[in-house]
């Protein structure tokens, strides 16, 4: 078995090099058989690695696809600069479709353009789903079996978060401006489905031209998340779904 010094070296050197976060299974690939450590103490250099980061300028944070260091929200403006990429700025609509996604799901379309009282656009729903954020999750065992959306594990890892039950309460969502992907980097259009978005000065449509550019990977994180997964189903709002028919 690997010393306890060994292997908290050993758990900070696959963080720092991974380009993704790391769960407690791919941690323990990481050893021979023989060199297997004990959870508890893999649990345990995790815990004195995330006591390390204090006061530093990056911390070690378990979100839902396992453990990353990322960059800290104090320093994020500094390390921003980083990144010379175009940045995406997104519509309202494309947020009140994010937001209704998570806090409702399962979720037909068609049950998001009846609370919004307007179409969503195809390129809403393309953009979601090339971003990762969101995924079909079975269909509505109604007639035309309609597609019903869940976010995924990447959507969590993007938005910092362990689980859906991390999500802020809607009671303290007053504006969508608080909703926003980028976190502050990038404003949010707020004037209605019709807002533009702006990259680089270019105006450009919020309903159809949000798949026109890539945003680049969150600078607040050091690593990009991937996998996905559903969890709940409209366990924020109380709300009691149809019944519905689950992909196999």
């Amino acid at each position: 078995m690997v010393e306890f010094p060994q292997l908290k070296r050993i758990v900070e050197a696959a963080l720092l090099a991974s380009s993704h976060p790391l769960s407690l299974p791919q941690l323990f690939t990481l050893f021979a058989e023989q060199e297997q450590p004990a959870h508890d103490d893999l649990a345990r250099a995790l815990d004195e690695l995330s006591r390390d980061a204090e006061g530093r300028g990056v911390e070690l944070k378990e979100v839902a696809s396992g453990f990353r260091y990322q960059v800290r929200q104090d320093v994020n403006p500094w390390v921003a600069r980083l990144w010379s990429e175009r940045q995406t700025r997104y519509s309202r609509a494309l947020l009140e479709t994010l937001s209704l996604i998570a806090y409702r799901q399962p979720i037909t379309r068609g049950e998001i353009e009846q609370i919004r009282g307007v179409a969503v656009s195809s390129n809403i729903v393309k953009t979601l789903e090339e971003r990762e954020w969101i995924r079909v999750v079975g269909y509505r065992d109604v007639p035309g079996k309609p597609e019903l959306f869940g976010t995924t594990r990447s959507f969590l890892d993007y938005f910092n978060l362990k689980s859906l039950d991390e999500l802020p309460p809607l009671a303290e969502i007053r504006d969508l401006s608080d909703f926003d992907p980028q976190l502050g980097l990038a404003p949010v259009a707020i004037d209605g489905d019709d807002a533009t978005d702006t990259v680089d000065g270019d105006a450009v449509d919020g309903e159809t031209a949000m798949n026109d550019a890539s945003p680049p990977d969150h600078p607040e994180h050091i690593h990009a998340a991937e996998g996905e997964s559903i969890t709940g189903a409209a366990a924020e709002t109380g709300a009691s779904p149809a019944p519905t028919e689950q992909i196999t």
